[in-house]
């Protein structure tokens, strides 16, 4: 069900370098970095994407950013979008008159360059083509907030989640009323790690047992 008090929101998220392994040392493919992000009207997704990056990001930070940038590029479209609706006296929710977009992100780094336009020793490579959001980060069109990891919701676009956390962000993604409860599980995911352990141990114990059955 829509949510009238909620104007034009993006989520965007990256996993940097996500599908690298020591065995893919020869598999260029491994060193890409994944984008996910999406936009939401109203509380509902209107636009979502996951896909891998065609640049190779040199930190979590750049992969961030050039998520960022990609998202942002369809958030402006949709800006203008409700803007032109909103000037044909089109109904369009949110929160102020002129049309806004807050755009949340996990990475604070990746918010400072975004928001703090200067030329930095290791930034300095980012091309326009990056930075072609910034106009609209000065007149205040785009905003950038920071969210924490476990409220991002474009992480489920990035990479395979524990279930829990899964469900609470697929439930936050779905605007469902009853949203499932994030329960912090530290000690259950240890208990977890333990227990997988603990069979890993005896399916080896049993192996060598009926190995020295075998050879006897």
């Amino acid at each position: 069900k829509p949510n009238k008090s909620k104007g034009l929101e993006c989520f965007c998220d990256a996993d940097w370098a996500g599908s690298w392994q020591h065995r893919s040392l020869h598999d260029p493919i491994s060193a890409y970095s994944r984008t996910g992000f999406v936009i939401m009207y109203a509380g509902c997704p209107i636009i979502w994407k996951s896909t891998m990056q065609q640049l190779i990001p040199l930190s979590t930070t750049e992969a961030e950013y050039i998520s960022l940038s990609s998202a942002l590029r369809e958030v402006i479209s949709v800006v203008n979008l409700l803007d032109e609706l909103n000037q044909h006296n089109f109904p369009v929710h949110g929160a102020t008159p002129k049309v806004t977009c807050r755009t949340f992100e996990d990475n604070r780094s990746c918010i400072e360059i975004a928001t703090n336009h200067k030329t930095r020793p290791r930034t300095k490579h980012l091309s326009v083509r990056l930075h072609h959001f910034r106009s609209h980060v000065v007149n205040k069109t785009i905003t950038t907030e920071h969210i924490s990891t476990k409220q991002q919701i474009a992480d489920i676009f990035t990479k395979p989640l524990p279930r829990q956390q899964f469900m609470y962000l697929r439930d936050k993604l779905m605007n469902w009323s009853s949203p499932t409860k994030l329960i912090n599980d530290a000690s259950t995911s240890r208990d977890v790690h333990k227990t997988a352990i603990g069979t890993h141990k005896t399916h080896k114990i049993s192996s060598s047992v009926t190995a020295s059955q075998i050879c006897g």
